[in-house]
């Protein structure tokens, strides 16, 4: 299913940024100096490609079909993606919340600019491996192959429409610059 091989790839992605993530926050935490304005680039990240761009796939597509096909959205595994998508929407916010007050000179925010950091890349990393496992290989049985022609589609609408063209291409350029100043 070509969806599923959409989200996959943009699962590498959101994984380099949770790489980048958990080592700037390790790195905090053991007193080195990294920007707090940092920690707001990567909730920016997460917030317009992981959230913006994926999870709006995700939830207004691809759980939709599925539950057109039978799945229940209230109890199993669409359930349980919602409930964690919104944890992680959680925790960026008060990572972003975090590292601004520590951006305005509050020490005592960055045990939550570190906590939720970490937190999030916990999360998101358990939850990556449930998607790429178990809902993805589900989507593909659940839907009909004369469905998932328009599953692809709607993603295609979504990236034109919804998040503009070159959004893809950006937020790559956001995580490369994340990457490398976790990792200098």
């Amino acid at each position: 299913m070509e969806a599923i091989d959409i989200l996959m790839e943009e699962h590498r992605v959101v994984e380099r940024v949770l790489d980048a993530l958990e080592t700037a926050a390790r790195r905090l935490s053991e007193g080195e100096p990294i920007r707090a304005g940092f920690f707001v680039d990567a909730a920016g990240f997460i917030k317009g490609f992981a959230d913006g761009c994926h999870h709006m796939k995700e939830e207004g597509v691809l759980f939709e079909a599925m539950v057109a096909h039978g799945m229940s959205r209230e109890e199993g595994p669409i359930q349980v993606m919602l409930v964690e998508h919104e944890r992680g929407r959680e925790y960026t916010r008060a990572m972003r919340e975090a590292a601004e007050r520590l951006a305005a000179g509050d020490a005592a925010a960055l045990d939550g600019v570190v906590r939720n950091a970490q937190d999030y890349v916990a999360l998101l990393r358990q939850h990556i491996v449930k998607e790429d496992r178990v809902l993805f290989p589900m989507a593909s049985r659940v839907i009909p192959p004369e469905n998932q022609a328009k599953v692809t589609e709607d993603f295609e609408r979504i990236e034109h429409e919804e998040t503009g063209e070159g959004v893809h291409e950006k937020y790559l350029a956001v995580a490369e610059a994340l990457e490398a100043e976790a990792n200098q």
